[in-house]
């Protein structure tokens, strides 16, 4: 069976439609792949924009791997309409931004580590522990979440007539 130029795939060959990376190119693409798949997998059942960043971790690992490819379609899909979805209404759009902004909060919080309260029951050490290592990346993630809310905005909520 003869094949078509694109699914031949000898040393230095296209892969859909481009030439693959090599040498530091090739390292630094997987372990920046990689390293977005598992943020955004981690940021799935933790704040932050866990799809965005799997869509863009399958999007650098696509440019090496056949199966990521065939994985992003569907997770792009259902990260864009996540998005769509959460600018629909006002409401939802006012709640997602409330949701970013607690976030910078709480971070602010983590950072200045105010002393314990008296209503805290637990031990003093697991008020606030981190400090602004978890208080900046809490921070971050409300940034990063307003800005995805303002590209959906921008990108899948219908203008209005004027």
């Amino acid at each position: 069976m003869v094949q078509s130029p694109r699914q031949r795939r000898p040393h230095g060959s296209v892969f859909a439609g481009r030439t693959r990376p090599r040498g530091a190119r090739r390292i630094i693409g997987l372990v920046v792949g990689w390293l977005l798949v598992l943020i955004g997998l981690a940021a799935l059942v933790l704040p932050g924009p866990g799809l965005l960043a799997l869509v863009a971790g399958l999007a650098v690992l696509a440019q090496q791997y056949e199966w990521a490819r065939r994985w992003l379609q569907p997770v792009k899909q259902r990260a864009f309409a996540a998005a769509a979805q959460g600018v629909r209404t006002r409401s939802a759009i006012a709640l997602s931004f409330t949701g970013a902004l607690v976030l910078v909060l709480l971070g602010l919080l983590w950072g200045v580590n105010p002393p314990v309260p008296g209503w805290w029951p637990l031990d003093g050490r697991w008020w606030l522990p981190g400090g602004w290592s978890v208080g900046t990346s809490l921070i971050l993630s409300g940034l990063l979440a307003a800005a995805f809310i303002v590209y959906s905005i921008r990108r899948f909520r219908p203008q209005m007539d004027a």
